[in-house]
């Protein structure tokens, strides 16, 4: 059986020291941030005309505001907005005009010089403006799609997050300026629109277009105003008291009923587990056909693109099922972690994130243990364990000074690190005990603003733990730690000798760098499975532990709970090898990630790699496949232009075979969930590795299903139109494009370019380069198709069409996405000279708010280049000795 984490604790605790680096509660007037505070806004009162042909649109509004201390000017948020009137008035003071607002360009701020200073109270500040619809997400932007019947089509929506509210309206656009909005949108008769809040009444217009008013939101900050509209259905269910409703372009709501059905799901569910139901009167969840590339948390209306939100019920696969699920359950975690209770300021974004990210995760395993998504989720933590290993990343709680550092801070950090961390807390305090803490934290911030010391404050009382002090060790410093075992038997007990070091990829640490306190679990390997011994808090550099007995293997963090890496001594090690069988799911998917990051961080040999590939024979969980296939494609990378590529692709292929031998092409009645996803993987890795079986049996299976859609299982639809993409000829090719431009399918849409990209063929890949460019391919696909192209083998010719078309690339992207997107065109680059070229071409062409993607991206092509100078040749010789 296997005991409680909290067991046993063997430092005293009383003994931590007050954390340094803790940042405060919650408090307004000191908040971040580039407003003054003695002006806030209480309601908006807002209007809206948009002219859809046009691409522009009009509005009104008046701001009820409160002065609280006196005020000569009324400073707040506007960008891209044309601000033609504006008025002042209050209960003592006639309604008086405003002279045009002076621009703060570097702030983006509107600057209302007034006639004489006001005295603290209410006041009522009108406004109008004239603003554009975007063609990319921000502000209020145009989704355009095809019909069948009826041509192209327009949708609109806004995406305020993070600071793009003041695209659409001028506003205190900071996460701390709480306030309640009454919106009016006035629009063509055959749209239905949406917006937080349900619609209060309606009434047309003398030109024959509808107005519709919207109930006033609760208070809320501005990033999550909600207004999207269009020739829309919708689909209705209820639980507790709540309305939940799927919106989708007509035509599409069979679509919708498994996102309705895991909507009330987990909605009920959230209700009880924060003990605080959602307090909106409904919740939409709305599918753009465009636009977004995931989801977006808009309180009581959350945009997503369709392909992620709606799953057909008789072609959709069951990895769609559960990649659907799992981005509604973090939206709807949202409403609470975000909505209900918001960050104060963009340093402590985590708290809305990793808490949406981690809630995801467990919500999905409550309901769906079939899908071992714990188990999965390591493939995010071990982005984020690659990002944070090295120089240029950040704390979960990184310092925001700009709107551009605001973008950056949506990363894997502030998402995979800190859901990682959030679970490493959950164990140490227990399940009961870390909701019993969130519990008390919601029902005291709610309709607020918190930082991380609040959420701190709530556990510490919960639990009667120093959370604060491990919380500030791992949300105020960058990095983890490689937790160094050993351990010796001495009079029938095992003394372990555990120490502490950061882990870096791309550099040695100096000595005396920072440590963490470090939850940890010992347990032993024993028969069939590992039986918990004891848990601590390793403080300091180092400790020394004692458990009884010296039977079976030593397995420290059995759960992969942790947030580090473990690295065994080399008799430790062998012995966690040789019961590789027995060990449970976690505690191999740790072992055999921690060895392949140890390898690359040249602490550990690679023949300790080959010995735990040895042991992979027929593994079942998916999860552990997928690490392993990483790993293979990292190797692949290096070993990119070498002479022993060949040999790892014979390696790889004649490692994968055995188990795809054992799942076969078609699917079995009653087989397990992962099965069918896992078939797919192994198939399309096959065929990436030349195993000409593979290929020609997945470019006949496509050939069967461009003609007989049904003769494919849902789960290998992806994966054979992948193979028959990487390994198409001409026709073939064109055949896909033809496809994906009929298509009226997002995702089948998608597939399609996606396969385009594939193409080995160096002449189809520069066809495909050409669709990033091209108006009639969808802005969602074009903006990814160099990055696709590149790789797939095709670097040079990708980088090179990037910055030949850069202008029309940027075009596409928002005001700071650039240093991202060009970056993701070069991440496969393992030499120096590629990284330079980067920045170059970066500081040529992206504005300065762009740069941190960009030097993040650099530092990682060097970081490989240098693996590859010290690993290719190891490789090499290890392939050339089997």
């Amino acid at each position: 059986m296997r005991l409680p984490f909290r067991l046993v604790f063997i430092v005293v605790l009383v003994l931590l020291a007050p954390l340094a680096n803790a940042d405060a509660p919650f408090a307004f007037a000191t908040t971040p941030g580039n407003l003054p505070k003695n002006v806030v806004p209480i309601e908006y009162a807002v209007r809206i005309v948009p002219d859809v042909a046009a691409r522009t649109f009009t509005g009104a509004q008046t701001v009820d505001i409160e002065v609280r201390s006196t005020a000569r000017e009324i400073v707040l948020h506007a960008l891209e907005l044309e601000v033609s009137s504006a008025a002042i008035s209050g209960p003592r003071l006639h309604r008086t005009a405003l002279a045009p607002p002076r621009l703060d360009r570097e702030r983006l701020l509107l600057v209302f010089a007034l006639p004489r200073p006001l005295a603290p109270g209410r006041y009522q500040l009108a406004m109008a403006w004239r603003g554009a619809i975007n063609g990319t997400s921000q502000g209020l932007y145009a989704d355009r799609y095809a019909t069948a019947a009826a041509g192209e089509r327009t949708m609109l929506s806004t995406d305020m997050d993070p600071t793009n509210a003041r695209r659409f309206l001028p506003c205190w656009d900071e996460p701390a300026y709480r306030a309640r909005f009454r919106l009016v949108a006035d629009l063509p008769a055959n749209f239905a629109a949406f917006s937080n809040m349900p619609v209060a009444r309606t009434s047309v217009l003398a030109d024959g277009r509808r107005r519709t008013a919207f109930a006033a939101t609760p208070r809320m900050p501005s990033y999550l105003l909600a207004f999207i509209a269009g020739e829309l259905e919708r689909s209705e269910g209820a639980v507790d008291g709540t309305r939940i409703g799927i919106v989708t372009k007509a035509g599409k709501q069979g679509s919708a009923r498994y996102a309705l059905a895991s909507s009330r799901e987990l909605l009920h569910y959230y209700n009880d587990y924060f003990g605080i139901r959602f307090p909106l009167p409904k919740l939409d969840h709305i599918a753009m056909p465009g636009g977004y590339a995931g989801a977006m948390e808009n309180w009581g209306a959350i945009v997503y693109n369709e392909s992620r939100l709606l799953v057909d019920p008789v072609t959709g696969s069951e990895a769609q099922r559960q990649h659907a699920y799992g981005l509604v359950a973090h939206e709807v975690a949202h409403q609470w972690f975000g909505n209900l209770v918001t960050m104060a300021w963009w340093d402590d974004l985590w708290l809305n994130e990793a808490f949406a990210e981690w809630m995801s995760s467990k919500a999905s395993d409550r309901f769906h243990p079939q899908w071992h998504v714990w188990l999965q989720s390591n493939e995010g933590r071990e982005r984020a364990m690659a990002l944070d290993a090295r120089a240029t990343t950040h704390p979960i709680r990184q310092p925001v000074a700009t709107e551009s550092e605001a973008e950056d801070a949506f990363d894997d950090i502030t998402y995979e690190k800190g859901a990682g961390f959030l679970r490493m807390v959950e164990s140490w305090l227990g399940e009961a005990t870390f909701r019993d803490g969130i519990r008390h934290y919601m029902a005291r911030h709610r309709y607020g603003n918190t930082t991380g010391a609040d959420l701190w404050a709530a556990l510490d009382a919960a639990s009667g733990q120093p959370v604060a002090r491990l919380a500030g060790d791992w949300t105020t410093q960058p990095g983890f730690p490689v937790i160094d075992v050993d351990a010796r038997c001495d009079a029938g007990r095992r003394r372990v000798e555990v120490a502490q070091r950061p882990f870096r990829l791309d550099a040695a640490v100096p000595a005396g760098e920072r440590t963490w306190t470090v939850p940890l679990q010992l347990s032993i390997g024993v028969g069939a499975g590992v039986v918990a011994g004891s848990a601590t808090l390793l403080q300091g550099r180092s400790a020394v532990l004692d458990l009884a007995g010296c039977d079976g293997a030593l397995v420290v963090d059995a759960d992969n709970t942790g947030f580090y890496r473990i690295r065994y001594a080399p008799a430790l090690f062998v012995a966690l090898v040789d019961h590789w069988p027995a060990l449970p799911d976690a505690t191999r998917l740790k072992l055999l990630a921690d060895t392949s990051a140890l390898v690359q961080a040249d602490q550990m040999p690679l023949a300790g790699y080959f010995a735990v590939l040895s042991r992979i024979g027929a593994e079942s969980r998916l999860a552990v496949w997928t690490q392993l296939l990483g790993d293979l494609r990292l190797f692949d990378r290096l070993l990119r232009g070498e002479p022993a590529r060949a040999a790892l692709h014979r390696f790889a292929a004649a490692l994968i075979r055995p188990r795809f031998a054992e799942l076969g092409w078609d699917e079995r009645s009653g087989e397990p969930v992962e099965d069918r996803a896992l078939r797919g993987a192994l198939a399309s890795a096959l065929a990436d590795y030349d195993d000409e079986a593979a290929i020609a049996e997945g470019r006949a299976r496509f050939a069967r299903f461009a003609s007989e859609p049904a003769s494919l299982p849902a789960a290998l639809v992806g994966p054979v139109t992948r193979i028959a993409g990487r390994h198409a000829d001409a026709a073939t090719w064109e055949q896909m494009k033809s496809a994906a431009e009929r298509s009226l399918v997002s995702e089948e849409k998608f597939r399609y370019y996606r396969a385009l990209a594939e193409a080995q063929d160096p002449a189809l890949a520069g066809r495909a380069l050409q669709l990033a460019t091209a108006r009639e391919v969808p802005q969602i696909i074009r903006i990814g198709m160099v990055a696709d192209v590149a790789h797939n083998d095709h670097l040079d010719i990708a980088w090179s069409y990037a910055r030949d078309h850069a202008d029309a690339l940027l075009a596409d992207m928002k005001q700071y996405e650039g240093g991202r997107r060009f970056a993701q065109m070069v991440d496969g680059a393992a030499d120096a000279t590629t990284a330079d070229e980067l920045e170059a071409f970066a500081r040529e062409k992206l504005p300065e708010g762009a740069l941190v993607e960009v030097r993040r991206g650099a530092d990682e092509i060097r970081t490989r280049a240098a693996l590859k100078a010290r690993l290719a040749p190891q490789l090499a010789a290890a392939l050339a000795a089997r």
